[in-house]
């Protein structure tokens, strides 16, 4: 089979660079077609970008404005460029477009997203393409933009950095997860191209679960509580509630709060240190390495994992994947302390003693082969 080409208007967006990363994780299937905002004010560049792609997931819309006649009118003219750019290269690529369930509200956002969807409709019948309009409610994960993604995200900026959330109206939300949303993005693009047929659709994007507002900001309360105060991983119930405790841990400044210094009790017998405090199960392992030597260059993509130095002296490394910013932490067992490795950011741990460095290793699953969500990066 060969590699889809797929771009993404509003790559470097929440979802977008989500999505991006997601098919990094399969280079045989996907060839990432790269796209910049600035491609919708060139149109050499935004037809060069529509006729290479097999796939275009349009993603690009402002959410929020305080001129809201000027979000709807923003909105509706990246659609109309896009399909100029298509007409004029003749290219008719899959088009997959992020709507939301606010169509249904008759706000200007919904409007303009309702109104974009008939647009792209109406061009795909008219040329015997494939379109999908993906109708998705509230989206939530690692790195949305306070204020403007999600509430969630607002709340664990806010939680993190010493400051209250208020909430504004406790409704009940439907969410999904950004990493499922993605899993649906590129379900459709192969569903689509087993049948060789032109494809017009409408798909309600199922969320993951309900839950009130208040119901939220209580867990984030207890992530807040518990793990950033504290440093206990606390009870997940479900792969829901590992998914918050990760959006959560993504809004922590990595060098202002680790390495986390761990109490000592010490007496005539020696040092006695408390490494995990948990509430959930997982695999505990340990490790030697050799002073120079180096493991790891990998990241996870849903695992929460800790490491604590027991004897020696180690450098950790962390970078963000598709960022340039490398964090270097140290942890010396003279002064017991650990790191959190935060999901999507490739790792590594490096022996700077003398001697061999002793280092235990907690994670919240146990390793699978079949899906060891391990994907190798160097830092």
């Amino acid at each position: 089979m060969n590699k889809l080409k797929i771009g993404i208007t509003g790559q470097s967006g929440f979802i977008g660079a989500h999505l991006y990363n997601e098919m990094g994780l399969e280079p045989e299937k996907y060839e990432r077609i790269f796209f910049e905002d600035n491609y919708f004010n060139n149109h050499d560049m935004l037809r060069s970008f529509v006729k290479q792609c097999d796939v275009i997931v349009h993603l690009a819309a402002v959410n929020r404005h305080p001129d809201t006649n000027e979000l709807y009118k923003t909105n509706i003219e990246l659609v109309n460029l896009l399909i100029s750019a298509l007409n004029q290269e003749n290219v008719k690529p899959h088009i997959i477009f992020s709507s939301s369930t606010q169509e249904e509200q008759g706000n200007p956002y919904g409007k303009s997203k309702l109104e974009g969807r008939r647009i792209f409709e109406k061009w795909a019948h008219e040329n015997h393409a494939c379109f999908t309009g993906m109708i998705i409610s509230n989206v939530y994960g690692p790195f949305g933009l306070p204020n403007y993604n999600s509430f969630i995200a607002t709340f664990c900026q806010k939680l993190t950095h010493g400051e209250e959330p208020n909430i504004i109206t406790d409704s009940n939300v439907n969410l999904i997860y950004v990493s499922s949303l993605c899993k649906h993005i590129l379900s459709d693009t192969s569903d689509v191209y087993k049948t060789n047929l032109p494809i017009v659709k409408e798909k309600l994007i199922p969320h993951d679960f309900s839950k009130k507002v208040s119901e939220v900001l209580a867990l984030c309360n207890v992530f807040k509580e518990q793990y950033f105060d504290n440093g206990v991983i606390p009870p997940l119930a479900n792969i829901n509630e590992i998914n918050l405790f990760n959006t959560f841990r993504s809004y922590i400044d990595i060098d202002n709060y680790f390495p986390f210094i761990l109490k000592q009790n010490i007496d005539e017998r020696g040092t006695f240190v408390e490494t995990v405090k948990i509430g959930v199960g997982g695999q505990v392992s340990f490790s030697t390495t050799k002073s120079g030597a180096t493991r790891g260059n990998h990241y996870h993509t849903r695992k929460i994992e800790r490491f604590t130095v027991i004897k020696g002296k180690a450098r950790i490394q962390l970078r963000k994947i598709g960022t340039e910013t490398v964090y270097e932490l140290y942890l010396d067992s003279k002064n017991p302390s650990y790191v959190d490795m935060p999901i999507w950011y490739t790792h590594n741990i490096t022996n700077i003693g003398n001697e061999d460095l002793y280092t235990q290793f907690w994670i919240n699953e146990w390793y699978d082969e079949s899906d060891p969500d391990t994907f190798f990066e160097k830092v």
